[in-house]
């Protein structure tokens, strides 16, 4: 969701990148760190065959370790490239070859059992509403806050009726031509051409929904050679209620009530297909947290019973773009998502620490 690598002079994953980076350097590695540019909400399978080209074409000869770190719909790509019993594209399949070298896969607030969300944005109007908020993603990251005229167009078109996710469709272009005029020519010409790629193909969304990862499941297996890791966050029900006294900008309001549309979609899931592991995860939680969560405990995109695969190497409290350093703070931290998890930088330092480390442990 919201999946990009390096949009209108904006690098999504600097903070990730950075840190993994200075980890391995202060252990006398020099690490080859490469993002994989993907279509943002293409299929799981066109994006995996995507990541399987990249690495053949960058894996070079040696016998060097490889790990996969995957943000939200990108534990999936990794999942289904990395599985024995997956048919990628031909060409995608055949590049495969690094395969033996895979040590470790570490999704973080992947949807490994579906979203709700994923249901919502499918729907015509959700579609409209994916399209706009993707745009002020962008806008919100690399300025730190869109226009007020853009926070005020969006505001509008959510939420006019009760509990009823409203939204007006006209609005869009006004939102979105206000994006655009507030970067640069070069910036908005990318956020223009990838807006179209929004636009143009969805599959990627159907596939998060609850009913379409359940059919993921009986097809991708695990490869017994990999060690699988995950990072998991989730936002507390009433952060952002708590948290408006502190609210000091206009933008930061609109972003609150933005994040609690999304909590509110997230958390109503259909017991016919739960998003969650067998058995749930109250046991896992109660044993890493001492406590167990809401039961519609989510980071604002994937409620937390669907983040969990493999070995968790954190649980915590954050939003879907805190853990990958789109939180307040210094060093070049926007954040667009006022959802009251409190996150800060020195969370953001444990959850590089823990990736680490299990990587350095799966190389046995």
């Amino acid at each position: 969701m919201f999946g990009f690598a390096r949009l209108a002079a904006y690098d999504y994953f600097e903070h990730l990148s950075d840190g993994l980076a200075k980890r391995f350097r202060a252990k006398g590695r020099r690490p080859e760190i490469r993002v994989v540019e993907v279509h943002p909400t293409s299929s799981i399978r066109r994006r995996a065959a995507k990541l399987a080209q990249m690495l053949a074409h960058t894996a070079g000869t040696d016998d060097g370790p490889i790990h996969i770190l995957g943000h939200s719909t990108g534990g999936l790509d990794a999942r289904l490239v990395a599985s024995p019993s997956s048919q990628l594209s031909h060409q995608g399949s055949s590049q495969r070859g690094w395969l033996g070298r895979l040590k470790s896969i570490t999704t973080v607030n992947t949807p490994h059992y579906g979203t709700p969300l994923a249901s919502f944005f499918a729907t015509a109007k959700g579609q409209q509403l994916l399209y706009a908020m993707s745009a002020v993603t962008v806008t919100a990251l690399k300025l730190g806050a869109p226009p007020l005229a853009t926070a005020s167009a969006l505001v509008a078109a959510l939420g006019r009726t009760g509990d009823s996710v409203g939204f007006e469709v006209a609005l869009v272009d006004k939102l979105t031509d206000t994006v655009t005029r507030a970067l640069d020519e070069a910036s908005s010409r990318g956020l223009h051409d990838w807006l179209q790629q929004v636009r143009g193909d969805q599959g990627g969304v159907v596939q998060l929904m609850p009913e379409a990862m359940d059919l993921f499941h009986a097809g991708v297996g695990d490869r017994p050679t990999v060690r699988y890791h995950c990072v998991a966050s989730y936002a507390p029900p009433t952060g952002v209620l708590d948290w408006l006294h502190d609210i000091r900008s206009p933008w930061a309001v609109v972003s609150a009530a933005l994040f609690h549309l999304m909590y509110r979609v997230t958390a109503e899931q259909d017991e016919r297909y739960p998003c969650a592991p067998p058995g749930g995860i109250d046991a896992l939680l109660r044993d890493m947290l001492g406590e167990i969560p809401d039961p519609g405990a989510s980071d604002g995109v994937v409620p937390l019973s669907s983040q969990i695969w493999g070995t968790p190497l954190w649980i915590g409290k954050g939003d879907h773009l805190d853990i990958v350093g789109h939180f307040p703070g210094p060093g070049g931290h926007n954040d667009w998502l006022a959802s009251g998890a409190r996150f800060d930088i020195v969370r953001f330092e444990k959850v590089m620490d823990r990736i680490f480390d299990g990587m350095i442990a799966a190389e046995g």
